[in-house]
């Protein structure tokens, strides 16, 4: 069975259109036709192999809203053209500890939409039933595939950590920053968003937040010391981790959900004193994705979006490289 998808032959290569076969349908599968996908940093990352776990030929795109063209015999929940969505993880094995506890997304044998696998930048993509998310209605859909990844990247660490009376600081105004303050505004926090370009802090305020702070300014962050319960890092550089560390109340968090490739210094007496958690997390469960949804139709909550049709797939990636986004890209299928 054909269908196209604009593909990648190298590390770092221009995507080219190509048409693709594809093994029948398998039985707990869910074939969804692509309306839209949002380019996230991940998909950077696997395109320039930062991770070590890119495979090629690759098709990227792991932000998907589309509609249901096909249903695999043993598939649950779904029906032919319902809009959904598929986010990071296209399937888990659904029988480990983690799976049958209702954390598919700590499955060890997970599978990623965009490693070993086709994702969506394509007319179509495959998952299973259960990473097949139902759309509720009210939700702006054009503009929601960020949320199946970044969306729920903040979401998770918010919904298990922050009550509505939380102090919650948000680091860096981006791709996740900007969502997760949109989310802890609307759920009732007071929110402190640190970011490292001035020219952010009114747009900062503009999401939800209540306070701003440049995060590269180790006295204003300080004047923060012992304030915050929650502090979620979505940046993926080097920062005075000391500082940041003290700004956490009793029994505070720090939370990590960008992907800091250098180690992270932790001052043990910091934490002692405090009482401190540092922690981290990846995307969520299908259950937190789908309460995750229903939060944002009720809220009307969007990411900030631009779009290109997919066919200039290579522009849009241009864009998002060069750091240019406000504050996600979305292709629009155009084939």
């Amino acid at each position: 069975m054909g269908y196209e998808a604009w593909v990648t032959s190298d590390i770092g290569a221009p995507f080219s259109r190509q048409t693709l076969e594809r093994e029948p349908l398998g039985p707990e599968e869910v074939e969804v036709a692509v309306e839209h996908c949002g380019v996230c940093h991940s998909d950077l990352s696997m395109w320039q192999n930062e991770w070590d776990m890119t495979t090629l030929p690759a098709v990227f795109g792991h932000e998907v809203i589309g509609r249901v063209t096909a249903l695999g015999s043993q598939a649950k929940g779904l029906s032919v053209g319902q809009r959904v969505g598929v986010g990071w993880f296209s399937g888990s094995c659904m029988h480990c500890r983690q799976c049958l506890s209702g954390d598919q997304h700590l499955c060890l044998e997970g599978q990623p939409t965009i490693a070993g696998h086709l994702g969506g930048f394509a007319s179509s993509v495959r998952a299973h039933w259960a990473w097949t998310i139902p759309l509720p209605d009210g939700l702006n859909f054009a503009d929601a595939g960020p949320l199946l990844c970044g969306g729920i990247t903040v979401f998770n660490p918010l919904s298990r950590f922050a009550t509505p009376k939380s102090r919650v600081g948000i680091v860096g105004i981006g791709g996740l920053g900007h969502m997760a303050v949109k989310f802890a505004s609307a759920y009732g926090c007071d929110v402190t968003a640190f970011t490292s370009r001035e020219s952010k802090f009114d747009e900062a305020r503009g999401f939800g937040a209540h306070h701003v702070v440049a995060s590269r300014d180790s006295a204003a962050i300080l004047e923060l010391e012992n304030s915050l319960d929650l502090l979620i890092v979505t940046v993926n550089v080097p920062l005075d981790w000391d500082a940041l560390l003290k700004t956490l109340a009793p029994n505070g968090r720090m939370h990590v959900v960008g992907a800091v490739l250098e180690p992270i210094p932790v001052p043990v007496f910091t934490l002692l004193t405090r009482q401190a958690s540092v922690s981290g997390s990846p995307t969520g469960s299908p259950v937190t994705m789908a309460e995750m949804l229903d939060f944002a139709a009720r809220h009307n909550i969007a990411p900030q979006t631009e779009h290109f049709p997919m066919r200039q797939i290579n522009e849009a990636f241009q864009h998002v490289s060069e750091g240019k986004a406000r504050y996600r890209v979305v292709l629009d299928a155009d084939i």
